[in-house]
């Protein structure tokens, strides 16, 4: 099951600024482009998705036509079937360890591994384990 979330923290903040698109300093609106995650604030990216059995959750931080930024908590067992993108897409590992195909050909990756899947190669992702990773991908702005 795939589930989303899309909500800030409680109140809005954790200890940092407010998770808000715009807020007003000085008397002029200062746009956000990252949601649904505190801004000056350390955090650990792990910390702010979690999944439980029989569940893939994913939260939006950042999207628009060039680039889709999401935390994603997959549960033992999950996966995300084969499919294809119009954009790079680079999985960066956070905890657990998952199995990546890419193409046809497997690949394993654990906390602090990246990988890219290239636009129009097809790719799945399955969780060996529980496993976290942030998803980035980079969508073509135009022809040339």
């Amino acid at each position: 099951m795939l589930q989303s979330e899309s909500q800030g923290s409680a109140a809005g903040q954790r200890g940092g600024r407010p998770d808000s698109a715009a807020e007003t300093v000085k008397g002029e609106t200062q746009l956000s482009y990252l949601k649904n995650i505190s801004h000056e604030r350390v955090v650990k990216l792990a910390d702010e998705i979690d999944a439980a059995p029989g569940q893939v959750v994913s939260k939006t931080l950042a999207q628009n036509e060039a680039v889709s930024v999401t935390l994603f908590a997959f549960s033992k067992g999950e996966e995300i079937g084969t499919h294809a993108s119009d954009g790079d897409a680079m999985v960066f590992i956070l905890e657990g360890c998952a199995e990546l195909t890419i193409d046809g050909v497997k690949y394993l990756c654990s906390p602090g591994e990246s990988i890219v899947m290239p636009a129009h190669k097809p790719h799945a992702v399955y969780a060996e384990e529980d496993f976290k990773m942030l998803l980035t991908v980079v969508f073509p702005l135009g022809k040339d």
